[in-house]
């Protein structure tokens, strides 16, 4: 008499496969999310900064007002809504996850010259804000 070899899986093995499966993906996607979140908003907050030097420039040659076309600046891009005063240079997060959609970065300039960055909505949660916004 033969003895038969077992072939392929049984069906409880390929129930297990599948559980470990979608419980890595229950983690695994959450923070695939959050990760998503804090790219956009540092993106927004590059794409603003790159306007510091322009803003600088303007505010130094003794203009008072200031619009985006004077710094060259885009009203959208991919990832903002820009904005431009004599004090600040505003992105609202845009196309993004709904963590930080509609959120805002900006950098700011102070009496004194000095830049820094602030967020509100999500921009502002530690979570998501880029290490160099205080």
């Amino acid at each position: 008499m033969m003895k038969q070899v077992q072939k392929g899986f049984t069906l409880i093995e390929l129930m297990i496969v599948v559980a470990i499966i979608g419980i890595l993906a229950a983690i695994a996607i959450p923070a695939y999310s959050d990760y998503q979140a804090k790219s956009k908003v540092a993106a927004g907050l590059a794409e603003a900064a790159g306007y510091k030097t322009a803003l600088e420039l303007w505010l130094n040659d003794g203009n008072a007002a200031v619009t985006l076309a004077d710094i060259n600046a885009p009203a959208t891009t991919p990832n903002c809504t820009m904005a431009v005063s004599t004090t600040a240079i505003t992105c609202t997060i845009r196309q993004a996850p709904t963590q930080v959609n509609g959120a805002t970065i900006a950098v700011r300039r102070s009496a004194t010259g000095a830049w820094d960055c602030v967020g509100t909505g999500g921009a502002a949660d530690v979570k998501y804000k880029p290490k160099s916004c205080a």
